[in-house]
């Protein structure tokens, strides 16, 4: 009798999802003695028992597909909205599985779905991962799928704003996504030759930022380019949320923080300063071909984890090698750029502020 394994995509989507759902069951697949199934919207799906077959011709034609093809959700498994209240609904989904007779679950997911992933480990199922994000925030490996394809988007917008900011002698600001840290500014405004670079890592000064675009006004540079990550934060800023006792007063407060920086900005240059936020841009579209192969090198990885029966791992690329980490391991913290970071040198060294 073949052996059933599920597996679903859970948080926000990111390309190269369906390169490693293909990866896995092409794998397994090309084995033989395997059937895969694939929980529809993450572990709504698996609470809800909804599920499709990913055989062979399911998995046809999806490698260069964006988003996934199971959908997805933000769902956890012991925080589930349920008839108006939030339940643990963790027993249910362990007793899908048995009731399945699944021999394993792997779940594709950044830093939030490697938690979950970790709670039903701890519930006794055999559960394996793969990290998904454009963030590149996941801990214990050196990348991950997805932040590639972001990256490559948000360096293409950076190239095509210098046009309009070299025309009208203007400060352009592109805001990338990044809540919680940096990697896609920092490599997109690396790449894309931006004047700028603010990170969350780095509060930044808007004086600071403001001498450096006057310097080079001074060199006869009549515009700037700053790339800014979301959650980039200002001392100022960040001073008042420490004093700000009321959770949706320090929301407010972070609301407009990249219009705010342009206002301050015009105010302290002189010049015209334009905001341009790409959002939910970087998530979608066609994977770049390093993220189908970094997606489908793990993937199949996967499959021969599965094969070994060695559960309770997250599949990771640590110094151009595949390899394996415990799930308690990656289960929480975050990857934020090192204060030391090579490229944090090299862009010092490149004369790019970072607004300190």
């Amino acid at each position: 009798m073949d052996k059933l394994i599920g597996i679903l995509t859970s948080g926000g989507d990111t390309p190269g999802l369906n390169a490693a759902i293909r990866a896995v069951g092409k794998t397994l697949i090309h084995h033989g003695n395997y059937k895969l199934i694939g929980f529809l919207d993450g572990y709504r799906g698996m609470l809800e028992n909804r599920f499709i077959e990913l055989d062979d011709a399911a998995l046809s034609g999806i490698l260069t597909r964006g988003g996934t093809i199971l959908g997805s959700s933000r769902d956890k498994p012991h925080k589930m909205p349920i008839g108006g209240k939030v339940l643990d609904m963790t027993d249910v989904l362990v007793e899908n599985y048995h009731s399945n007779h699944l021999s394993g679950l792997v779940c594709l997911g950044g830093g939030g779905t490697q938690k979950n992933s970790y709670r039903l480990a701890q519930a006794g199922l055999n559960v394996l991962t793969l990290p998904k994000t454009i963030d590149n925030d996941i801990v214990k490996t050196d990348v991950s799928f997805g932040y590639d394809t972001a990256m490559m988007i948000a360096t293409e917008a950076v190239d095509r704003l210098h046009s309009t900011a070299h025309s009208h002698h203007r400060i352009i600001i592109l805001e990338t996504m990044g809540h919680k840290v940096g990697w896609i500014a920092l490599g997109s405004g690396l790449a894309g030759g931006a004047d700028v670079i603010l990170l969350p890592e780095i509060q930044y000064d808007e004086k600071k930022i403001a001498d450096a675009i006057l310097r080079r006004s001074r060199n006869g540079k009549k515009f700037s380019i700053i790339v800014i990550a979301e959650g980039a934060i200002s001392k100022t800023m960040a001073k008042k949320i420490e004093n700000e006792k009321d959770k949706d007063a320090k929301e407010k407060i972070l609301k407009n923080r990249t219009v705010e920086l342009a206002t301050e900005l015009e105010r302290l240059t002189r010049r015209e300063t334009r905001v341009t936020i790409l959002g939910y841009v970087q998530r979608g579209g066609t994977p770049t071909p390093y993220d189908r192969v970094l997606s489908t090198s793990l993937g199949s990885h996967c499959a021969q984890e599965i094969f070994k029966e060695r559960w309770g791992n997250m599949m990771a690329i640590q110094n151009n090698r595949i390899v394996t980490v415990p799930l308690e391991e990656v289960a929480g913290p975050v990857k934020y750029i090192p204060q030391d970071h090579y490229l944090l040198d090299c862009a010092r060294d490149l004369g790019i502020s970072l607004g300190e």
